[in-house]
């Protein structure tokens, strides 16, 4: 099951959407089934995306750039300090020792992101686990020494041996969002991260609606999910993962959810 990461990880365009902060971003409909969703929404032009976000990764990697996130530059790094701190108490529990499995992390946008306070760790390995695309111009533009890029999660953990796993922006996009979630929970990582998540507010069971891209971005219309928040810590206290903090995300694009993260700790007794 893990080795078609395909059939789980939505398209980068999916998730290309976050960075105007919620300008021009729709959220319609309550629909009974993904596929009844995904039936009425619209493509895009998956290649174009990644010449964006490759170029803009580009210039954070070569310092012309501070932060990237979803094909957009910025001169100042937007820092998520929850999750940063996340990052940093794995590797405190591991002897200084980092080595995150980032599911959807297109060209490693977290990792640079965050790179600035990881240098001080004595190990850092970062894997992207994405699309074979995505993966092809990683490997032969973006990585080094720390960070690499895997178009399948056996073939990370084949390498690796995780003690974090990050979901950010992903886990809303997927068609079998608790499958994915049970199946990244069973590599045991001391710590899971999920962050830039959408929350139904005051939401007893997930709902799904269709998303309208900002014109400035793409044209585009596709299946998204507000989660109930219990059931996401549910599915996790399955695998004996603790919930020690929830925390804002940086996005707010819809006044009827909430974008949150949550850090979950495996408990080993």
């Amino acid at each position: 099951m893990r080795s078609f990461i395909k059939d789980f990880l939505p398209p980068i365009a999916f998730r290309a959407i976050q960075c105007l902060r919620g300008r021009d971003t729709i959220f319609k409909g309550d629909y009974k089934s993904w596929k009844e969703a995904a039936s009425k929404c619209s493509g895009y032009d998956a290649n174009n995306i990644l010449a964006k976000v490759l170029v803009a990764t580009l210039k954070v990697k070569n310092g012309d750039a501070a932060f990237e996130r979803d094909s957009v530059v910025f001169n100042k790094i937007e820092y998520s300090w929850p999750v940063l701190a996340g990052l940093m108490s794995a590797g405190a529990r591991n002897s200084g020792v980092l080595n995150v499995l980032d599911f959807g992390g297109a060209l490693g946008s977290s990792y640079f992101q965050n790179r600035k306070f990881l240098k001080d760790l004595p190990e850092v390995r970062w894997n992207v686990v994405e699309q074979a695309h995505f993966v092809k111009a990683g490997q032969e533009h973006i990585q080094d020494k720390h960070l690499r890029f895997y178009p399948t999660i056996d073939a990370c953990l084949a390498e690796n041996q995780p003690n974090v796993v990050l979901l950010s922006s992903v886990l809303q996009y997927l068609p079998e969002p608790a499958g994915v979630l049970n199946l990244l929970a069973e590599i045991k990582a001391s710590t899971l991260i999920l962050d830039r998540t959408s929350y139904a507010n005051f939401g007893v069971k997930s709902t799904i609606k269709i998303q309208t891209v900002p014109p400035e971005i793409y044209t585009a219309r596709y299946p998204c999910r507000f989660f109930s928040e219990n059931e996401i810590i549910a599915v996790l206290a399955r695998h004996h993962y603790a919930l020690l903090e929830t925390f804002p995300s940086l996005d707010k694009l819809d006044p009827t959810a909430t974008w949150k993260g949550h850090i979950f700790t495996l408990q080993t007794e």
